[in-house]
């Protein structure tokens, strides 16, 4: 079943990278969530708990609120789901691989803009939405 989670009141670390290069669709790939994940240009690269990973730049600005210089609070509402079966999911960065019982998480209520991360680490990060 699909529900409305926000964000516990968590600060993440992010820079944004504003380099140009002839090549706007990559800076940099790097081997994460078991598997390759592209970095483009503008970006943000965020620091999470000790965990570092990229974020689109329209899904960061879309998302994330500045705190304070270097500092951000997520503070969009998203949409999970408990995955039923092991598979791997389409993201803005590249594919992320999950396991059954971990979380299928959304930026928004369609699930075009997904990630997916442990049920553990989910339930650290968010709250079920009271309406």
């Amino acid at each position: 079943m699909i529900k409305k989670y926000k964000r516990k009141t968590n600060l993440v670390s992010a820079i944004q990278l504003r380099f140009e290069t002839d090549n706007e669709k990559c800076l940099f790939n790097y081997h994460k969530w078991g598997d390759e994940q592209t970095c483009k240009p503008y970006d943000w690269v965020v620091e999470n708990n000790g965990e570092i990973y990229t974020i689109d730049n329209n899904s960061f600005q879309s998302t994330y609120q500045l705190v304070t210089p270097g500092k951000y609070t997520k503070i969009a509402y998203v949409w999970a789901k408990e995955a039923e079966s092991d598979g791997k999911i389409k993201t803005k960065e590249g594919f992320t691989h999950y396991k059954r019982g971990d979380m299928i998480v959304a930026n928004d209520p369609n699930f075009l803009d997904q990630y997916a991360m442990s049920q553990e680490q989910f339930y650290e990060l968010y709250d079920e939405y009271e309406q």
